[in-house]
């Protein structure tokens, strides 16, 4: 069902642009009749730039003049359900927060000693950086080669263990299956804290700590 834009930006339109009554400008907008004739009387609204629901499409030029002779007529808002939807956009790059966007050199240089195998190409779709950039830190030309040191992505919040490993796949690494998971949060929030030492247990363990490997106590 399609639906009016900005009703009352369209009402403050049709109060000053046409001969509707209040009601008839109530029901198209979905408006009290009272806040209709405010709006005619410059109490609410004021200031607000008219929307015209003409030249937006949402009704006809012949609709408006047939309602405007006939106060008992109604407006019907143009249906939409028929028009083309719009045609969906690929994705463009991956967006990368500013404060993390200098933690990708590190990031590249994690892959590149990693995934030899990786593409400038999978690189730069998966961290959402340029092939120049990856050039540059794999020829150490890059402007701050020196404070770069190769860090995972996934801990830097770059990317996600998933698009990782997905990436590592499509360049043909093997991962292991090792039947391996990692802990969620929530599972992480359910571990008991550990106890605290009792004060005689906690002189045990300062007693041990100081023992050397040979059992002999330090002096």
């Amino acid at each position: 069902m399609s639906t009016l834009l900005m009703p009352r930006a369209t009402a403050v339109w049709l109060v000053g642009n046409t001969s509707l009554t209040f009601e008839q400008i109530a029901e198209f907008c979905g408006l009290h009749t009272l806040e209709v004739q405010a709006i005619a009387d410059e109490e609410v609204a004021v200031g607000m730039h008219g929307l015209d629901p003409v030249a937006n499409g949402q009704i006809t030029k012949e609709e408006l003049e047939r309602v405007q002779k006939d106060p008992a007529a109604r407006l019907k808002i143009v249906s939409t359900d028929n028009l083309p939807q719009p045609v969906s956009r690929n994705k463009g790059p991956r967006y990368t927060p500013i404060a993390k966007r200098g933690d990708k050199p590190d990031a590249i240089s994690w892959l590149v000693k990693n995934y030899p195998d990786m593409t400038d190409g999978q690189i730069g779709k998966l961290l959402g950086t340029t092939k120049s950039t990856i050039a540059a830190v794999r020829d150490r030309t890059h402007w701050n080669s020196q404070n770069i040191r190769p860090r995972n992505p996934v801990a830097l919040g770059l990317c996600t263990q998933a698009d990782l490993d997905a990436a590592a796949t499509k360049a043909g690494v093997v991962l292991p299956s090792l039947g391996v998971r990692y802990m969620t949060a929530e599972e992480a929030a359910t571990i008991p804290a550990p106890k605290p030492l009792e004060p005689h247990q906690a002189g045990q363990e300062r007693e041990r700590g100081d023992r050397n490997p040979f059992g002999d106590h330090r002096r």
